[in-house]
């Protein structure tokens, strides 16, 4: 479904997943080319040492890189299954203060999707992320290997994020 950027980052905000975990898109990029989100410090989301779970970190980095594809491809024309493959993650520093993380889709990354998918291959590749505080210093670096094929005809095209 196409949506706008600004819809979007409203259903994400509530929805309950990301709302619980105190994960708020702060703003897509014009013509999703990127998001900006936080991750703010709360009750529901500290661990026995005072800091953001790993959980939490872990979660608000699953479904951006997915999302930010799959819009990206629909405005291309491109009927396409997007999904997170799988992902890793090294904590380097505790979170104790809010944490923040931004995602840019480039030309080159949408041009390499591009050529993949119209070859009839899929397309799989993984892409880093810092995961940031208060204070500019990175907690934890994040790699999501993301997995983005055509649909096949007939297939029923379903939001999967």
């Amino acid at each position: 479904m196409v949506v706008s950027e600004r819809t979007l980052k409203w259903a994400l905000c509530l929805y309950p997943p990301l709302l619980f975990q105190r994960i708020w898109v702060k703003k897509f990029h014009k013509g999703f080319r990127g998001a900006d989100v936080k991750i703010s410090k709360s009750l529901f989301n500290i661990n026995y040492n005072g800091s953001i779970f790993g959980g939490t970190i872990y979660g608000a980095t699953d479904p951006f890189y997915a999302i930010l594809f799959d819009q990206l491809l629909q405005r291309q024309g491109f009927k396409v299954r997007v999904w997170l493959k799988s992902a890793s993650i090294q904590y380097l520093k505790p979170g104790r203060s809010n944490l923040y993380f931004t995602i840019i889709i480039t030309d080159e990354m949408l041009n390499d999707a591009i050529t993949t998918l119209n070859a009839g291959d899929k397309f799989v590749r993984a892409y880093p992320m810092e995961i940031r505080n208060s204070s500019g210093e990175i907690c934890a670096t994040v790699m999501n290997e993301v997995y983005i094929r055509n649909l096949h005809q007939g297939e029923e095209s379903r939001i999967a994020y």
